[in-house]
């Protein structure tokens, strides 16, 4: 069962929380209804209600389900076979379903978790890898429960009673567990022949290193835990008992990883691409369907991206020839704007929290202007935070995290602060439209407060849809007038969507037609003008995430055209507040379903 794809907002882009299944829904009628009703309820029970760390994600680790916070989700080879047996069960029992005797609600639902299951099965069945998901390594940069945990229990982990404590360090000897997990599966997959670039490896080990090498006292998983439990006046030796947990298991199982990463560096190659492992073409083209949710080729994608690239250079050129930049590349005058006065803040602790306050300035204006094009407004609240330091080496430019069911948990838009030069201020607005508002927080905590839509479909984002309408929430804000009186945020805003549409190039390039790491930086620092430090981090990014890189651009893509074909045939009907409504209710359905769905709608 992929949870990375029902949990994947909360570590990447997009986090789902609910009312209880069945809350405020019509009740099934008929024989075919009542039946794909009570799978869903098997499913959202069976995969999301008994996974402990989807529970506390969603802010439902209370009452009758409180045994969860005392766990992390099971990861044994054991059990994950169970539960792929079952899921597999599960869907072979939808396949069964009669679609044309359901509601048209319901063939949306019916459509959405189909595609679902057959995308995940078909990464289930290349036997290596997440499981269920597009990347070949369970461990990297940017996958394992040594690179997750940390983050989940500092800021999802709630201290607010006094045996959350309790759990706390009772999750602790499980993480230690699920290390010892994840190394068993790599060793297995290492068997086969999958291994990840050495560049990966490298990365892997330096940011495993660093999660080990200080004095386990000071790690901030005790921090975390003792100022929580301090603030709520919890007594306890909160300090000793979780130094101890790492320093006799935690860090010994980490270790063991770093040794087998270590024997396996001699046997890698600095290969990029899929296409190295087995039936790598197969995987990368079911990376494009899963991530796309499209029938899009890869050759298809590549040049899609070459074609946008040209276009958004050309309007570059424009607006860089108004402000007096005539020289040069366009690539090379967008990385000039950099070193200009006042666009980079200080590299200190005071400067990067100077430029999470002006974000989160910028957030509330924007709040003032959202009312003009949405009839619904979301109620909770949204707020910049940084990257933890202990994993922003390999960790993505930024990232979004929902807010809890409770209210306990704001959404948060977190940002890469490891070197504030690489985010200059005028990049820095479309970043945060993108990842908060109107982009990936309006979406999700929409979906959130959505009474009548399932929980199972606010736990499956499909990638295309939630990150096109986070370049789609980019357009919109340009549209809005935000850029009026700031050219250089402008250039900013068309550097990010030449930014996407070179990722459809940079991820075709590497696993399709076999491009070097290399020759991917190059590609993207001549286009972009950005920093080399950042393009090495997205493009060795793109490596692990299989094909997630395309997402983007092609789900931005289909967002753009909807809206102007729907304007086109409505006309004067056309109400641009109604139609972003709909267009989000339907919640993170595939781009098929999407267009069909936008096609038929009559405003």
């Amino acid at each position: 069962m992929d949870r990375r794809r029902l949990l994947q907002g909360f570590a990447a882009g997009a986090a789902f929380a609910s009312l209880p299944m069945g809350a405020a829904l019509a009740a099934p009628s008929g024989e075919a209804s009542a039946t794909f009703h009570a799978l869903l309820d098997k499913i959202t029970q069976d995969f999301l209600l008994n996974d402990p760390t989807a529970l506390t994600a969603f802010g439902m680790d209370r009452g009758d389900k409180g045994w969860a916070r005392y766990k992390l989700s099971d990861n044994s080879p054991e059990y994950l076979a169970s539960q792929d047996r079952l899921f597999r069960e599960t869907m072979q029992a939808l396949s069964r379903v009669d679609r044309n005797a359901l509601s048209q609600g319901e063939r949306v639902w019916f459509d959405w978790v189909s595609f679902y299951g057959e995308t995940s099965i078909a990464f289930e069945e290349m036997g290596y890898g997440v499981g269920g998901y597009p990347s070949p390594y369970r461990i990297s940069q940017l996958t394992g429960q040594y690179q997750f945990v940390p983050d989940f229990m500092r800021s999802q982990h709630r201290i607010e009673e006094s045996d959350d404590a309790e759990a706390y360090l009772a999750r602790l000897e499980d993480f230690a567990v699920q290390l010892e997990h994840d190394r068993v599966k790599t060793a297995q997959d290492q068997a086969m022949g999958v291994i990840p670039p050495d560049f990966i490896i490298q990365k892997t080990l330096t940011q495993m290193r660093n999660l080990v090498e200080g004095d386990p006292s000071a790690h901030s998983l005790v921090s975390s835990l003792v100022e929580r439990a301090q603030a709520k006046g919890f007594a306890g030796d909160w300090a000793r008992r979780a130094t101890a947990i790492l320093a006799e298991k935690v860090y010994p199982a980490v270790q063991k990883q770093i040794e087998l990463y270590e024997a396996a560096l001699p046997r890698s190659t600095h290969d990029a691409g899929a296409w190295k492992q087995p039936r790598g073409d197969e995987f990368y083209a079911r990376a494009l369907r899963y991530y796309t949710s499209t029938d899009m080729s890869a050759d298809e994608i590549h040049q899609v991206g070459l074609d946008q690239v040209a276009e958004l250079t050309a309007r570059t050129e424009v607006l860089l020839q108004k402000i007096g930049l005539t020289q040069g590349t366009v690539g090379e005058r967008v990385a000039s704007l950099s070193d200009l006065p006042g666009q980079v803040y200080p590299n200190t602790d005071e400067g990067k929290k100077a430029l999470i306050d002006d974000l989160n300035r910028d957030i509330a204006h924007m709040d003032t202007l959202l009312p003009q094009y949405f009839g619904r407004l979301p109620k909770s609240p949204v707020e910049v935070r940084r990257i933890p330091a202990e994993i922003e080496i390999g960790a993505p430019g930024g990232y979004y995290m929902g807010p809890a069911l409770d209210g306990s948990r704001p959404g948060a838009f977190y940002i890469n602060l490891r070197d504030t030069a690489e985010v200059p201020k005028f990049t820095l607005r479309t970043l945060t439209w993108h990842e908060a508002s109107p982009g990936h927080h309006f979406q999700v905590a929409l979906g959130m407060e959505q009474d009548d839509l399932p929980l199972l479909f606010k736990g499956i984002g499909f990638s295309a849809n939630l990150e096109g309408w986070g370049l789609y929430a980019e357009q919109l804000a340009d549209e809005m007038g935000v850029y009026k009186d700031d050219p250089l945020g402008e250039i900013g805003y068309l550097q990010s969507l030449m930014f996407r549409a070179s990722r459809l190039v940079v991820d075709t390039g590497m696993h399709a037609k076999r491009w070097s790491r290399e020759q991917a930086i190059r590609y993207m620092v001549d286009v972009l003008g950005d920093q080399e430090s950042n393009v090495t981090t997205e493009v060795e990014r793109y490596c692990v995430w299989t094909g997630q890189a395309c997402a983007y651009k092609v789900g931005h893509n289909v967002w753009a055209r909807l809206r102007r074909e729907t304007e086109a045939r409505l006309g004067s009907r056309f109400d641009i507040r109604a139609y972003h409504d709909f267009g989000l209710a339907l919640g993170p359905v595939p781009l098929s379903v999407l267009e069909r769905e936008i096609g038929n709608w009559n405003g």
